[in-house]
């Protein structure tokens, strides 16, 4: 399947490769050692530094056969758990801004049903920073047929563990936010994102469910061979998405490391926006400066040691797995990973942003040699800028 001479002798016209050391050739070697040893086909990478893009780079193939289509920046990927940071937290943080919402508010509030079996004193805020109760994950896809099933479940379910007593990452979280959002706004994730963050920030290559041209622009994620039974290709990989129509909270979104960072320069830039990629620049503001600190900061006043932002992750405690954003990344930052093999990690201290998109789950989700490659690869970058 991986023919690495053709691969390699591919990258060296691609990179127009060199034997001097720089910064951009290390890290273009890196890259290419990730494909030589099977960690993803192909990946896009961006870093910018003072919020000025310093890489950008498109490289590999979408699989790994010999006649696979190259890698470009219009490229687009499932992004998978990044849906939470890029379409439902900024929904959330809209409505907020909005005084449509607030995050102290009971969850059933919005969702009535939601309250059954003790779960009616959850707030937005425990759903935001994964202290909620409820399960990590659920199987939807062996009991379920469709949206209104997922959220049946949800809402009959019990608690797994004591509300706001400690942070259990859970993929129903997100779905329940997405709901709110829907409720709230009286549009769904998709058409509300659409037109409060995709649109003014020129995302023009980040949507739910591509269709046409967008959809063969997509990078193939995993063959399904446990329950679609068939390659994934611009249709979203996680199961309860797909079961939510593709239009989810906690998953769903593709898009382009490109896209990714206009958003990112928002939030970077206090709430203001410029597309940085044309001329003419003109300010805009997208959110209020004192919104993307209160969502982007590490929750503290807890009765528990948290890492948890709203919505967003901070640097994680070292475990016996090694922390994604690298151990180079100071405590001042905020990021998120994402199933598929993406990720966003922003260094506030060292102000550097860093948006790696793969698909390491293709041809299946096994291959999880990503956990040391990224952390390895931010600590290159940190170290180099």
């Amino acid at each position: 399947m991986k023919n690495f001479v053709f691969i390699l002798f591919s990258f060296l016209i691609l990179f127009n490769y060199k034997v001097y050391s720089t910064a951009e050739t290390e890290i273009d070697n890196f890259l290419v050692s990730g494909v030589m040893n099977g960690v993803f086909p192909g990946a896009q990478l961006l870093i910018a530094k003072s919020n000025e893009p310093i890489y950008n780079k498109s490289i590999g193939f979408y699989t790994y056969d010999e006649d696979a289509p190259e890698v470009t920046k219009n490229s687009m990927y499932d992004i998978a758990s990044l849906t939470k940071v890029v379409a439902t937290t900024p929904a959330i943080m809209k409505l907020y801004e909005n005084k449509q919402l607030d995050i102290y508010d009971r969850v059933s509030l919005y969702l009535p049903e939601f309250a059954q079996n003790g779960k009616d004193e959850i707030t937005i805020l425990n759903l935001l920073i994964h202290n909620s109760g409820l399960k990590a994950w659920i199987p939807f896809y062996k009991t379920c047929s469709n949206e209104q099933d997922v959220l049946k479940t949800i809402y009959e379910i019990g608690l797994d563990y004591s509300t706001g007593s400690k942070t259990v990452y859970s993929d129903l979280n997100a779905i329940i936010l997405g709901e709110i959002v829907k409720k709230v706004s009286g549009k769904n994730l998709q058409d509300y994102c659409r037109d409060n963050i995709f649109e003014p920030l020129g995302m023009n290559h980040t949507m739910f469910n591509p269709t046409g041209e967008f959809k063969k622009l997509c990078v193939p994620t995993e063959y399904d061979g446990n329950w679609r039974m068939k390659q994934l290709k611009g249709e979203v990989h996680d199961e309860a998405a797909y079961l939510m129509g593709g239009i989810s909270g906690n998953a769903g979104l593709f898009s382009t490391s490109s896209d990714l960072y206009k958003y990112m320069s928002a939030l970077i830039n206090k709430g203001n926006y410029y597309n940085p990629f044309t001329k003419n620049l003109k300010q805009e503001k997208l959110f209020l400066e004192s919104t993307v600190s209160l969502f982007t900061k590490k929750i503290s006043d807890l009765n528990y040691y948290n890492t948890r932002a709203l919505g967003w992750d901070t640097k994680p405690e070292p475990t016996s797995s090694r922390v994604p954003c690298g151990e180079m990344m100071s405590d001042n930052c905020f990021g998120h990973t994402g199933y598929t093999g993406t990720s966003i990690w922003y260094d506030k201290d060292k102000d550097v942003l860093i948006i790696f998109l793969t698909n390491r789950v293709y041809p299946d989700r096994s291959n999880t040699t990503i956990r040391e490659f990224r952390p390895d690869l931010h600590n290159k970058i940190l170290s180099l800028y």
